[in-house]
């Protein structure tokens, strides 16, 4: 399974949280992460198999959308900011709109994320 991690700097804590909490299950996968999102992770949790594309601004939102088109990206974990505006808007609006046409599973926030993991995890 291949899960791409990505969170708005207001929320990169709490998916940090989140991938600590989730730690064995996400041991067993391939994590693509944009940059910073991923150095953060890698810095707590070093024995994941962590792949980090560009910062999202950058062009790392759109280097895991390349990944959805070409099916490398099983799961879509994106923990949004809802409440700041973000100058790259436009891509992380292109990256959801192509985990919706190709059907991969796409969580912003904790409880989602949750649903997808364990339903995944029952299919494996």
């Amino acid at each position: 399974m291949n899960f791409a991690l990505v969170a708005h700097d207001a929320k990169k804590v709490e998916l940090r949280a989140w991938v600590e909490e989730h730690f064995f299950q996400l041991s067993k996968m391939k994590i693509i992460c944009t940059k910073t999102t991923g150095n953060m992770i890698e810095a707590s949790c070093g024995d994941l198999n962590i792949v980090c594309v560009k910062s999202g601004p950058f062009g790392g939102d759109q280097q895991i959308g390349a990944m959805i088109c070409e099916q490398k990206v099983d799961a879509l974990i994106f923990f949004i900011d809802p409440l700041s505006s973000m100058p790259h808007d436009v891509d992380v609006k292109a990256l959801m709109r192509l985990a919706a046409l190709y059907d991969v599973p796409m969580a912003c926030s904790k409880s989602t994320a949750n649903l997808i993991l364990h339903g995944l995890a029952r299919q494996n």
